[in-house]
């Protein structure tokens, strides 16, 4: 899988860019705050629908401009696509495949596939939980693109639930009694917990196993960056408890979620929020017995953020297919898969190195550099080309004021 043509109108600082790619390294060389990163966020948005670096669409339009638009051609095997997403900050964003068909923008992941390196990824290790739970929840997306759905409906009835609850707090505060506006936010409760809990069980799943697949291989890549510097090892944390590791079935997971919701039910009034489920658990990197947040230095922070994101890049790799459940029949038709829910072969995904050799020893260069030099399309950024280590021989760009120009 690789990129053979990026298309950018009023997206970050580009009123327009059309730049050329090919299989193998291409490096984008220039001074900081020129546009480099600009680009390969660009493509890591086609795959994602998300920036690395903000939260939000509207920082990526450009000032001025009332859209950005974002196309990508994209190769895997003898299957050529061109995905086409339009951002329209306060309004919905639009996506076409190949052109002809309009689809919801979520229906395009899957079509590419990226694993991002970038200095932001140090907060992996030294970040707050909310960075752990989107490295996971994002790379569960990338294995298996129907996943989108599920945390979309996951965001929505907590977005839901929460309102209830500070209805219910707000009525309970100023000795609101009954028809006073709580009792029938309470009332509805029950479903919303339903609803909850089977949307969370799903995402717990999906996390418990991606855990288990993730550990030997992050243990290996740790091993390849810091020689002798582990053993490394992961903990989930659950809002549920301790029993959650127990729960085996969707089933069993959905059961636990809803028992806890109930006895957590008095301290969520009170309190006006949702205090249990997935969007309060948490990723323990260990260092030895140690949590690795508070107590491994930078190298090693680094080093372990750099293997979490090579075991992600071996682990999409080694996907023989994903079925693309979210899909409409008109979706998957356009995208080449056949019938909504057919399963393909899933193509090895683009590695993006966003100005990481700048911040690694040279030790850990060499090493990263040779790790990734195999790969099939390998993008990276650098303020100077003697950043780029050697091994990545390919294409260079010069990027300077907006303009894009191979070397």
């Amino acid at each position: 899988m690789h990129v053979t043509h990026l298309s950018l109108a009023d997206f970050r600082s580009y009123a327009r860019a059309e730049v050329a790619l090919g299989p193998g390294v291409t490096a984008f060389v220039g001074p900081n705050g020129q546009g480099k990163t600009n680009l390969v966020e660009a493509v890591g948005y086609v795959a994602t629908l998300g920036s690395h670096r903000v939260s939000a669409d509207a920082p990526l339009v450009r000032m001025g401009a009332d859209r950005a638009v974002v196309r990508a051609a994209i190769v895997e095997g003898d299957r050529q696509q061109l995905v086409e997403l339009e951002l329209n900050p306060g309004k919905a964003n639009r996506a076409r495949i190949n052109r002809s068909s309009q689809v919801r923008p979520r229906d395009v992941l899957g079509i590419l596939r990226t694993v991002l390196f970038a200095p932001e990824d140090l907060a992996l290790v030294k970040g707050d939980p909310g960075e752990r739970r989107r490295f996971l929840d994002e790379l569960i997306t990338a294995r298996s693109p129907r996943m989108a759905g599920v945390r979309a409906d996951y965001e929505r009835v907590l977005k839901q639930r929460n309102t209830l609850l500070k209805t219910a707090a707000l009525a309970r505060r100023h000795g609101g009694g009954r028809g006073s506006g709580g009792d029938g936010a309470l009332s509805t409760l029950d479903v919303w917990d339903q609803h909850l809990a089977r949307a969370g069980a799903e995402l717990l799943a999906q996390r418990l196993d991606l855990i288990a697949a993730l550990q030997p291989l992050t243990d290996k890549a740790y091993e390849q960056l810091a020689p002798g510097g582990g053993p490394i090892g992961f903990d989930y944390r659950s809002s549920v408890g301790d029993g959650l590791a127990a729960a085996g079935t969707r089933e069993e997971l959905y059961e636990q979620l809803s028992a806890a919701l109930t006895a957590a039910r008095k301290q969520e009034i009170e309190r006006g929020v949702t205090l249990v489920g997935p969007h309060r658990d948490d990723l323990i990197l260990r260092l030895g017995e140690l949590p690795a947040k508070g107590y491994a230095s930078h190298g090693e922070s680094w080093s372990y953020a750099l293997a979490l994101r090579l075991a992600s890049y071996d682990l999409l790799r080694a996907d023989i297919s994903w079925a693309p459940g979210g899909l409409s029949a008109e979706a998957a038709e356009a995208a080449g898969g056949g019938e909504a829910g057919a399963v393909r072969r899933a193509g090895e995904p683009v590695l993006v190195l966003d100005d990481v050799f700048a911040e690694l020893d040279e030790r850990r260069r060499e090493r990263l550099a040779e790790l990734v030099a195999p790969g099939e399309q390998v993008l990276v950024t650098a303020a100077v080309e003697d950043d780029v280590p050697g091994v990545l021989a390919g294409a260079r760009y010069a990027v300077s004021e907006g303009e894009v120009r191979p070397l």
